[in-house]
């Protein structure tokens, strides 16, 4: 067995061992649950050695998605007392209960891209039909419940549903949430990870006091955006949805359905346009936005770069490789999730520092996609470079490739047998 393909059944067995039969825990302990961007971007891996699972884990996904189009960050299978917070803290009223906000809308592009290189097209148009229109519902509910005034930017309500939980992106703006009235509770995953590795404890209390705001309105997706003291733009989430807009316009054109080809289009078209407003010559990335203060955050995190995922102008997309250049002077692997040289940067700490594979493969489209192959190859090869040192880790520190966080992680397994099919890459 060469060592390519001994790195890939390794990666193999870390997502059979996550896999519950009709979606992936993303590992064993601290998320004992499906987690919405987590099971888009695994089917990427399956798709390599079993299409069928790659398609069920996007169609268990989307089967408790809600009437209003929106579909939720994790969905509670089964009874597990080791996660905080539990299905009655969210209390959204569902017969399978889920949490009542979102996640990154990665899913569009996953389902294109499954779609695209499928072994199986029988299988794949079937499954692709049934999928095409509820992505574009969940795409529509996000300009229609999270873009009010129709900027053509959606924002985030909870720093969870960007997926980069405690980012120093959301520092100031979360210190405005208040912790007064929060519930007592015990955290679960501080005793599944390192403390030191996980959001602090004053944060956690402004998470629950957001979760307890919503569940007090109803769970009611239009009250929910103006509502929420916690308004967010995240140029990465942003580059997200209008890459997944994107793609499902190509997905609707070649499964001959004009209407919802034409509307993800435009959706993609004015987002795309709209990420302008974020850009900052001085960091040379673009920087979030506090939408209550319509102010940008001197901020310069990942979030900021993500945004070559998304079918933005050649001239950034360069710019961004050259932000990405000035990165590596001070971390020896690719891509920090915030700049090194900056005091709240924390090599260890979740969204505060450490590198992530699932962005490091989205960057890395990204510039490919751009013609900047070699700032892409760079990054996939520290993408091995850190498995071969730490092992299949849920993040690692871009300075020593120490692993962090959950172990035999399903996402960070998949974007290797990801990575190691697509493309020839020496770590």
């Amino acid at each position: 067995m060469t060592e390519k393909s001994e790195l890939i059944a390794r990666a193999q067995e870390v997502m059979r061992r996550n896999d519950r039969g009709h979606y992936t825990v993303p590992t064993h302990g601290l998320y004992p649950f499906q987690w919405n961007w987590d099971s888009a971007l695994s089917a990427l891996g399956f798709s390599h050695f079993d299409e069928a699972r790659a398609w069920t884990e996007i169609d268990t996904l989307f089967a408790h998605q809600w009437e209003d189009g929106m579909v939720p960050h994790i969905i509670f299978h089964e009874q597990d007392d080791g996660y905080f917070p539990g299905p009655e803290v969210w209390a959204t009223g569902r017969e399978t209960p889920t949490t009542g906000i979102t996640q990154p809308p990665v899913a569009g592009f996953a389902m294109h891209r499954l779609f695209e290189r499928a072994k199986d097209k029988t299988l794949a148009e079937k499954h692709a039909r049934a999928l095409l229109p509820r992505v574009h519902a969940w795409h529509e509910w996000f300009f229609r419940c999270r873009d009010p005034q129709g900027t053509g930017l959606v924002a985030v309500i909870h720093p969870w549903e960007t997926g980069r939980d405690n980012s120093v992106d959301w520092d100031a703006a979360f210190e405005r949430v208040p912790t007064d009235g929060v519930q007592p509770f015990t955290r679960r995953d501080t005793q599944h990870a390192n403390p030191a590795h996980r959001p602090t404890d004053e944060q956690y209390k402004r998470y629950i006091y957001l979760v307890q705001l919503f569940r007090s309105l109803g769970w009611d997706n239009s009250k929910l955006h103006d509502a929420s003291p916690f308004q967010m733009v995240d140029p990465g989430f942003n580059a997200i949805l209008a890459r997944s807009c994107h793609d499902l316009a190509d997905q609707a054109d070649t499964l001959d359905e004009p209407a919802i080809a034409a509307r993800s289009r435009a959706f993609a078209t004015k987002a795309t346009a709209a990420m302008d407003t974020l850009w900052s010559d001085v960091h040379g990335q673009h920087l979030c936005l506090d939408r209550t203060t319509n102010t940008l955050t001197d901020s310069p995190s990942i979030g900021g770069i993500l945004t070559v995922f998304a079918p933005i102008h050649s001239t950034r997309a360069r710019a961004l490789k050259e932000r990405i250049e000035t990165l590596s002077t001070s971390c020896e692997y690719l891509v920090p999730s915030h700049d090194p040289t900056t005091p709240e940067f924390d090599g260890l700490r979740y969204w505060r520092g450490p590198v992530w594979l699932i962005v490091n493969y989205m960057i890395a489209d990204g510039l490919e996609r751009a013609g900047q192959t070699e700032m892409a190859e760079r990054i996939m090869a520290d993408c091995l470079r850190l498995i071969h040192e730490s092992g299949f880790a849920e993040y690692y520190d871009p300075i020593t490739a120490e692993g962090c966080g959950g172990g035999h992680f399903t996402w960070t397994a998949a974007m290797v047998i990801e990575i190691l099919r697509t493309h020839e890459v020496m770590a």
